[in-house]
């Protein structure tokens, strides 16, 4: 294998770990890019041998587009007072992307909601020559937590955690709309420090400077946030993660500070899954500014952890047990916790189901405390 084949499976290695970044091709997806493949006269991502030639006339060196999709459909039943049984049938997702490279180094990816309201969830341009650093420029996930950027594929529940759900922008605690953990902005990646005669790095980082502002939108307070990481390999597929977010949120003429860490552990082998995550904010919500007064009630805080462990019962089924718990002002009165059993049926590369079940200890509620949620959900790629 020539470097710049290496290089070039680094680069689209770094591509596919990203949320929502269901990339494995379906059946179709297969046909499409096969066909696109044969009409150009090129397979994959190869390039020609010849030695890079940069210019504003160039037209070498650019992969054949990689076209795909997926869907997620699902049935819903809550018990809770007041949620008439739940949102029954719908489909969650309906999502489009297409890929590429052009020089060996630079790489596209555009990713679309076609589910209600088409709308654009990813686009990225990055450059990548040494796994020590990749420069991505886009609207891309905010790297804060291990679970954060997974596929719902790998999540283990039907859902995010309520910490990525309360705390990286699926609802956001201080006010912000949901965001799909998504913002704009430029980031760094990289690993580093090699290990060993395979080659593996021990130490992984990210860097990034984005709007603050979520999905889809300009920047509306001239403020920037900053989120970063560090992993640390400690054993073999055992990491150790350090992330940080220092930032801010517009709504309505009012800002509030979003100042938050988390630190976990995550291990993956074999099919085994064992994940532990806290977070920690520091920051009000705009709900807690009175006008009138010119105050802030609340505390100011809130945190959230979760323990994740996923056993390999066969080939194909998987069992997880998941305890989620988020405090919405860092006390326990405001404590809600899920206690959450799912099975992972995946018969196919590109065919999976899920069973969930989860019950619901949700101390604030003014209405119903203790209640069950049921879910089932049917992925598929395509």
């Amino acid at each position: 294998m020539n470097r710049h084949t290496l290089l070039l499976l680094l680069l689209q290695l770094a591509v596919i770990c990203r949320a929502d970044r269901d990339t494995t091709p379906g059946w179709l997806t297969d046909m499409l890019n096969q066909s696109l493949e044969r009409a150009v006269g090129r397979k994959g991502d190869s390039a020609p041998p010849d030695s890079l030639c940069y210019g504003r006339n160039e037209t070498r060196f650019a992969s054949v587009p990689k076209f795909g999709g997926y869907l997620v459909g699902q049935y819903q039943y809550f018990s809770q007072a007041g949620a008439h049984g739940g949102p029954g049938f719908s489909a969650r997702y309906i999502r489009a992307y297409v890929s590429g490279t052009l020089l060996r180094d630079f790489s596209y990816y555009v990713q679309m909601e076609l589910k209600g309201k088409p709308g654009l969830r990813d686009y990225t341009i990055s450059w990548q020559r040494w796994p020590e650093l990749r420069v991505t420029l886009g609207q891309t996930d905010r790297f804060f937590t291990f679970e954060s950027p997974m596929s719902l594929w790998k999540v283990g529940g039907w859902d995010y955690s309520q910490m990525v759900n309360n705390l990286n922008g699926a609802g956001d605690y201080c006010g912000e709309p949901n965001m799909n953990a998504r913002d704009q902005g430029l980031i760094l990646q990289g690993d580093v420090l090699p290990l060993g005669s395979k080659g593996l790095r021990r130490l992984r980082y990210t860097a990034a400077v984005y709007n603050g502002n979520g999905i889809n939108q300009g920047d509306n307070n001239r403020r920037k946030d900053l989120v970063g990481n560090l992993q640390v390999q400690l054993a073999e597929d055992l990491w150790l993660g350090i992330f940080g977010w220092k930032g801010t949120y517009t709504q309505d003429g009012i800002t509030v500070g979003r100042n938050r860490w988390s630190t976990g552990l995550n291990y993956e082998h074999e099919g085994w899954t064992a994940r532990a995550e806290y977070a920690h904010n520091t920051g009000h919500r705009i709900s807690d500014y009175q006008s009138a007064t010119g105050l802030w009630t609340g505390t100011g805080r809130a945190d959230a952890w979760v323990v994740t462990a996923g056993v390999p019962l066969t080939r194909w089924l998987k069992a997880y047990l998941i305890y989620d718990a988020y405090r919405s002002q860092a006390t326990f009165s405001t404590m809600r916790t899920a206690y959450n059993a799912a099975l992972s049926i995946q018969l196919h590369r590109n065919l999976l189901f899920k069973l969930h079940y989860a019950f619901i200890d949700d101390r604030p509620s003014p209405v119903d405390r203790y209640y069950s949620e049921l879910s089932a959900q049917a992925y598929i790629r395509f």
